[in-house]
């Protein structure tokens, strides 16, 4: 993993639901190794992380950069990235790689050190005017905006296309 798929982890966990194990297994299905071992308690302890990573993302999104510096930190001084080299796996596919938690921990642990490092490095490398929340009016999913001229607006395509051909039925109404 790198700093990128940390920021994206972390917007992940942020915009994850967490009402049940099932949908948040089913949220982190490209962490299997995560997603396999996730347990009540992991659930609970996510839980309370997405919070928080949204209200950090929030405090970026109004400027709020107190705020901001106050949970991160937070964030990282309870789950703090512990990093391990690792090639674990089978024989003939190890591959190099870092755990961000000690690989004996609940998954929670490593989840949240993960989403916590990648809030961090996000906000060190693209500032707090990148980060946004979808201007759809049923969304409200967080956001990075990495394009070159900062005027993203949606979370997605389908959002942005969903608002536009509503405004344009709008005006063509008669």
């Amino acid at each position: 993993m790198d700093n990128a798929d940390y920021i994206t982890g972390a917007l992940r966990l942020a915009n994850t639901r967490t009402d049940d194990l099932e949908t948040l297994r089913a949220e982190l299905h490209d962490e299997p190794w995560w997603s396999s071992r996730l347990t009540e308690q992991d659930l609970n302890t996510l839980r309370e992380v997405a919070a928080n990573l949204r209200q950090s993302i929030e405090a970026a999104v109004s400027g709020e950069h107190e705020t901001l510096t106050a949970e991160i930190n937070r964030l990282l001084a309870t789950y703090p990235p512990r990093p391990r080299l690792s090639r674990d796996g089978p024989e003939r596919h190890r591959e190099w790689h870092i755990h961000i938690a000690d690989v004996e921990a609940p998954p929670a642990d490593e989840i949240a050190a993960a989403a916590a490092w990648g809030l961090a490095q996000g906000v060190v490398r693209y500032g707090t005017d990148r980060w946004g929340k979808c201007d759809a009016p049923t969304c409200g999913t967080y956001f990075l905006d990495t394009s070159t001229n900062r005027t993203r607006q949606f979370c997605s395509a389908r959002c942005a296309n969903r608002v536009h051909v509503a405004a344009f039925r709008q005006r063509r109404r008669p």
